[in-house]
């Protein structure tokens, strides 16, 4: 953790809903004046597309959930870097032509590796790894806020299954093959980042999703509820949360419970200050 080089990190597994939260996250940097620099975890893969696929059909549990398939150490060195000096480097993962357009090179490869812009208020990490804390890594460690995102797993899946056959054409059979070659991985390596964790948003669905690989809709944000723990209550006015929700309750001393749709507003209320009381912190410094 540094005061002079703040570092906020969003963690979700695929198809969990990281994406959006960046998009809230950014909606709040320019509105508040923030410069970000940031990091897609998809950057931080040990192998290409082709290497993978190769990688995979002789080892039938190789996931990218997992630490073999990635640069952790890379990634907590980047970490580090930055929390003591702003400084640090990242790359791209060209998924499809949208990005090898705006990237270069081929899809299913990387870009070159760049150095972070020389002036930022923070860093921004959103991505599978962003609070990992075992024996060997300690990601979690350089991280001042760590969100997760959380959906229940059978909303996981059906967010994953209708986000890979529309954007990126794979059939019902490959989707379901890599969730279940990932599900060691789940357990082992994206689970327990979800101790680690600052505030974690789970949404669940009031809709039944009892066999995600049918469900030919995506529950809808007013088809659900999220559930939002906070693994330090102190400091956080519940009263003035459930006043401005309608429809929210306390479910436990350290949860929320809001309609799904009130979810962008949930985090704009919760995140801003939260994130302000990092740039106010640095700015002071310097």
């Amino acid at each position: 953790m540094s005061a002079l080089h703040p570092i906020i990190s969003v963690t979700g597994s695929s198809g969990a809903g990281t994406t959006s939260v960046r998009n809230t996250f950014e909606q709040i940097f320019r509105r508040e004046s923030v410069t970000a620099v940031y990091i897609e975890g998809d950057a931080f893969h040990s192998m290409d597309r082709a290497t993978m696929r190769k990688a995979m059909a002789a080892e039938p549990t190789l996931s990218h959930f997992g630490e073999r398939a990635n640069l952790l150490p890379e990634l907590e060195a980047v970490f580090r870097a930055y929390a003591e000096s702003g400084r640090g480097r990242t790359r791209h993962y060209i998924h499809d032509r949208n990005d090898a357009e705006r990237w270069g090179g081929e899809p299913g490869t990387f870009s070159e590796w760049e150095e972070f812009d020389a002036e930022s208020d923070l860093l921004f990490y959103e991505g599978l790894h962003g609070a990992v804390h075992n024996e060997r890594i300690n990601i979690a460690q350089y991280a001042d806020l760590k969100i997760g995102v959380v959906p229940v797993i059978n909303l996981e899946w059906i967010q994953k299954l209708h986000r890979d056959r529309a954007t990126r054409g794979y059939s019902t059979e490959a989707v379901t093959d890599v969730i279940l070659r990932r599900m060691p991985d789940y357990v082992n390596v994206i689970c327990p980042q979800f101790t680690n964790t600052d505030i974690n948003f789970q949404r669940i669905p009031t809709v039944d999703t009892s066999n995600p690989f049918i469900a030919r809709w995506i529950p809808t944000a007013d088809e659900s509820m999220v559930v939002i723990r906070f693994r330090d209550p102190k400091g956080i006015d519940f009263p003035y949360l459930i006043s401005m929700i309608a429809g929210s309750f306390m479910s436990r001393a350290n949860s929320v419970v809001i309609p799904g749709g009130k979810l962008d507003l949930a985090m704009q209320l919760i995140l801003t200050p939260m994130i302000l009381q990092l740039v106010e912190r640095r700015r002071r410094l310097l």
